[in-house]
């Protein structure tokens, strides 16, 4: 399975936004992609930050928009799943989402960001209620497909929840500078879940991000061969473009089937504190959201 990561900047104006993405969606398919996924919100660039959040609140657009609607087209039009991102319209405050929509244009898969960073200008986001898998159609079969979007990939539940319901592939939209302790964030959650991690970032022109898209297969070790392998199969460069890399599903399963890793010896009912809500110092902060 061929996953295309669009690193690419948002346009002017949604109007051109979308005309961009669709190029490049495209050539995507050109090359052979059967999953393309853009950088996060890409409907509005994730331009959230020196503006007065009146202001970028109205940037949220509700999830039949024209925009969004488009790509459900594309996808159907290019037999190509596509993941678009766009700030959504919600009553409580706009929502952080992805739409997947499978080759046939159907929609697969709507998640919002669950922890936004609400010791930033996230705040006046409204978090994701939860994470799902679905079952995602392509043309080399069915894949179990979850998301994770940017702040959501540095708390290990986020990818455990989903590999717990079967995902084998995380898709992450992003919007910040993939630096080394956050690519070694998903190298750690592709290693201890064996999963695939497809991860699209902005690329440098766009403020603090750095492009450094990824995607580990998950596959830390090989039969017949000593040693541990980089689960690495991507890294782009920091400039705007399509970047991408071929998944070997068939590899990554018969690896789960026999490695140590994901729920093969957990042992959750010695885990209760994990689902407490009790904080204590040196983590109580004013800001928190329940």
């Amino acid at each position: 399975m061929n996953v295309a990561l669009l690193q690419i900047a948002a346009g002017e104006n949604l109007q051109h936004t979308q005309a961009k993405g669709a190029a490049f969606c495209r050539k995507a398919k050109a090359r052979g992609a059967d999953i393309a996924l853009f950088p996060e919100m890409f409907s509005n660039g994730y331009r959230i930050y020196g503006r007065p959040v009146s202001d970028w609140v109205k940037d949220a657009i509700p999830a039949d928009h024209p925009f969004v609607s488009s790509y459900q087209h594309l996808a159907r039009e290019l037999g190509m799943a596509i993941g678009i991102t766009f700030l959504e319209t919600c009553e409580t405050g706009p929502k952080n989402s992805l739409i997947l929509f499978d080759r046939f244009g159907r929609k697969a898969l709507h998640y919002s960001k669950v922890h936004t960073c609400d010791f930033d200008i996230e705040r006046n986001l409204t978090p994701g209620e939860g994470f799902s898998v679905v079952d995602l159609d392509t043309q080399d079969g069915s894949v179990k497909v979850g998301a994770m979007i940017c702040y959501d990939r540095e708390f290990p539940e986020s990818a455990r929840i989903l590999m717990l319901q079967g995902a084998e592939l995380l898709l992450v939209p992003n919007a910040c500078p993939m630096e080394l302790n956050r690519l070694s964030q998903l190298r750690a959650r592709a290693y201890e879940n064996m999963l695939a991690i497809a991860t699209c970032n902005y690329p440098s022109s766009v403020p603090d991000c750095n492009g450094h898209s990824t995607i580990f297969d998950g596959v830390a070790y090989l039969p017949g061969e000593t040693g541990s392998r980089d689960m690495c199969v991507l890294e782009a460069g920091a400039e705007e473009g399509l970047w991408m890399a071929e998944l070997d599903l068939n590899l990554l399963r018969n690896y789960r089937c026999q490695e140590v890793h994901g729920n093969a010896y957990r042992h959750p009912r010695k885990y209760g504190l994990l689902c407490s809500d009790e904080r204590r110092e040196p983590f109580l902060r004013d800001d928190y959201r329940p």
